[in-house]
């Protein structure tokens, strides 16, 4: 039996659920199944062997498996990574511990800082030194060297990373480094900063290495392991990766920098959101992606996601920067944090509701799933409030125990407090609303752009139930809850191009730029970032980006502004220097004259073309359909039940207009349409909230 291009597999692994979208041309076949943290592959499997048999397709006709994972993420939130040592200049064994010097929270005299992946004990220190221009100060050591290897050995490190001073100028030493660890420690993971990150600026070369190495023994186990799984069950396409920056990778490319996996699930449901901004010529988007865990918040402008060069992961203080592990790499901006279904509810000691950032996860799962749960989550009070049928959450495959969930909320939070049980679980909402939607705002002061204005698409399992009443304290007056919404990211992932982001650190001043000396550059960085890209798409006419990151001399940060991509002559200084005025303008609202610019990095993507489109357009019918039942939910702002139509989402034809409050109703998710909010089927089948406010 041999495979078919046209059938691919979209499978992402969440902390509660593993999400998983078969697409047969223009059929789409999905499911939703309770993720199985102590061995991922398992739940993996399960979901590809669910959705393939509801299509009627043999593994072995699949064409493609794409593959989303918050693997590296837990790694790193929970340090379950590998046991890790750093080599380094002798002198800089403490840059990951000293970090830039500065309080992220300037008046809390108990700050926690978030301690380094690798301890000192594992920092060894190498004597070299290359300056800045990558001319050699100190030759390298090979004694010193080989004392630090042989103190690995009698440590029993399962992975090294290699951080030198400078090395993004001149990565002689790091290499020979690397080699020597290679040949005296085989089954050791080596990683070199200068192949990770080879760019200035050694505390984040520095962790964003560490965190690469301490994931590689991880994650090489994982995919490798899930390949021969695959393999046995019958899977004989390529399995490709989601990376951080939206594109997909090989399993190779994957195995060598797992760092650039730490966002994998989040980018695939970016990418779907774009998509349908795309589909709808929507300019200004945010997209809402509430899984079980987590609530992903991500900016889109002119159906492109907001993109970065760096970020933070397992930040101590919720929303301060500074207070996580730094990681340079290509990866979709967006504002992650723990308020998902899952997310567990309690009283503090100032007795007040707060929400998350812990979960319950898959296992034991909130109260209501019946698998061992004590504590209320925000699934449990939405039962409470009557948002979600017991008898149908995911499509009657998971009953839900609507008293446990009643019973665990007046036990911890109502009775705590003096409240009304289905207030107690108002409150739970209300919270992680509030999170949510104070989590967007600062993201978008951050970028210096107003929500208010912008579509709100909402999806993830958990997104339809809250996004009205996000949207409402946003002051949004669209939302957007696309087919297929509780599997989003998953869907997202068969969206994404094969692509791979290169960079390189050389500092040039743009009026003594020399043109042959940056082209021979991006000739190389091309060479690099296609090599990857072809691994994928062998055959694919391929897209490639340009881009440096620029600034004023003397400025301590940089932006990054996009260049033509051809040979650049001298004559092109006053070219990138009106591009690099008009971002800054975009900014700053103004340029500033008679300052020498400078750039810091190039930057080269390539990509081959994205697959298709979400889905075809049909003719709107105005009409009014009929509910399918009624049942009493809590309306937030009379602070009683009341009983609302409840119609089923496979029932309602383009065009469908319902009155709030309702409640949309799908095997993987429900949307609630507060009373402020109509509803409307648009010409995709998506449905489509407005503000019925004047």
């Amino acid at each position: 039996m041999t495979s078919s291009p046209t059938i691919r597999l979209g499978v992402d692994i969440g902390g509660t659920f593993t999400d998983v979208a078969l697409e047969i041309g223009e059929r789409r076949f999905t499911g939703k199944i309770l993720t199985t943290p102590h061995a991922p592959e398992d739940g993996v499997l399960a979901a590809l062997r669910s959705v393939t048999a509801e299509a009627g397709v043999e593994p072995g006709e699949v064409g493609v498996i794409i593959h989303g994972t918050t693997l590296a993420t837990n790694a790193l939130i929970e340090r379950k990574g590998a046991r890790t040592a750093l080599l380094t200049t002798e002198g800089f064994r403490d840059v990951v511990e000293i970090r830039h010097e500065n309080r992220f929270e300037q008046y809390d005299v108990n700050i926690d800082l978030p301690p380094p992946l690798v301890p000192r004990r594992l920092r060894l220190p190498v004597r070299e030194r290359i300056d800045a221009q990558g001319e050699v100060l100190l030759p390298l050591d090979e004694s010193s060297v080989a004392r630090a290897i042989e103190t690995l050995a009698a440590r029993q490190v399962e992975a090294v990373a290699v951080g030198l001073l400078h090395s993004f100028t001149n990565p002689d030493h790091e290499r020979r480094v690397g080699d020597a660890i290679a040949r005296r420690l085989p089954q050791v993971a080596v990683t070199l900063s200068c192949d990770v990150s080879p760019e200035m600026r050694e505390y984040e070369r520095f962790s964003t290495a560490c965190a690469n190495a301490y994931l590689q023994p991880l994650i090489g186990r994982y995919l490798v392991k899930l390949a021969r799984e695959l393999l046995r069950a019958g899977f004989h396409c390529p399995l490709l990766l989601m990376t951080s920056g939206g594109g997909i990778t090989t399993t190779e490319t994957a195995i060598r920098f797992p760092v650039r996996l730490v966002e994998s699930g989040p980018a695939g449901g970016a990418i779907f959101a774009a998509c349908i901004a795309r589909e709808h010529g929507l300019d200004q988007v945010v997209s809402f992606d509430m899984g079980g865990t987590t609530a992903k918040i991500c900016l889109i402008d002119k159906a492109q996601p907001q993109t970065a060069r760096a970020f933070e992961v397992a930040r101590i203080y919720r929303f301060l920067k500074g207070s996580g592990l730094p990681l340079r790499i290509p990866v979709i901006e967006m504002v992650e944090i723990g308020a998902g279904g899952g997310s567990i509810a309690r009283v503090d000691t100032l007795g007040r509701i707060v929400v998350g950032p812990d979960s319950a996860g898959s296992e034991p799962g909130p109260v209501c799933y019946g698998r061992g749960g004590k504590e209320p989550t925000v699934t449990d009070a939405d039962v409470v409030l009557g948002r979600i049928d017991p008898t149908t959450f995911s499509g009657g495959k998971i009953a839900l125990d609507a008293a446990a969930a009643k019973r665990a909320t007046a036990e911890q939070i109502a009775t705590a407090l003096n409240l009304a049980t289905e207030h107690a679980a108002l409150g739970i909402s209300e919270m992680v609303d509030e999170n949510m939607a104070n989590a967007a705002r600062v993201h978008a002061i951050e970028s210096g752009k107003d929500l208010r204005p912008r579509t709100l698409i909402a999806f993830g399992g958990a997104a339809p139930l809250h996004a009205a009443r996000v949207a409402e304290k946003l002051g949004i007056s669209r939302v957007l809850v696309p087919v297929n919404a509780g599997v989003g990211s998953a869907v997202g992932l068969l969206r994404a191009p094969v692509a791979y982001e290169t960079v390189r650190g050389r500092l040039m001043r743009l009026g003594s730029l020399e043109a042959a000396s940056v082209n021979r550059l991006f000739a190389e960085m091309r060479a690099e970032a296609e090599a990857i890209v072809r691994r994928g798409a062998p055959a694919a006419k391929l897209v490639e980006q340009r881009s440096a990151f620029m600034r004023y001399r003397g400025q301590g940060h940089e932006i990054a502004v996009a260049l033509p991509v051809r040979d650049l002559a001298a004559a092109d200084r006053s070219t990138i220097r009106e591009l690099f005025e008009a971002a800054y303008r975009r900014l700053y609202s103004r340029a500033i004259p008679g300052v020498e610019i400078e750039i810091l990095s190039w930057v080269v993507a390539v990509r081959a073309p994205a697959e298709g489109q979400l889905g075809a357009p049909a003719r709107t019918r105005a009409s009014k359909p009929k509910p399918a039942s009624r049942r009493p939910i809590f309306d937030p702002h009379s602070g009683e039940f009341v009983e609302v139509d409840i119609y089923r989402r496979p029932d309602l034809a383009p065009g469908a207009c319902i009155s709030g409050p309702a409640v949309i109703a799908e095997d993987e998710t429900s949307t609630v349409v507060s009373p402020r909010f109509d509803a409307r089927i648009d010409r995709f089948g998506y449905i489509e909230l407005t503000r019925n406010e004047a």
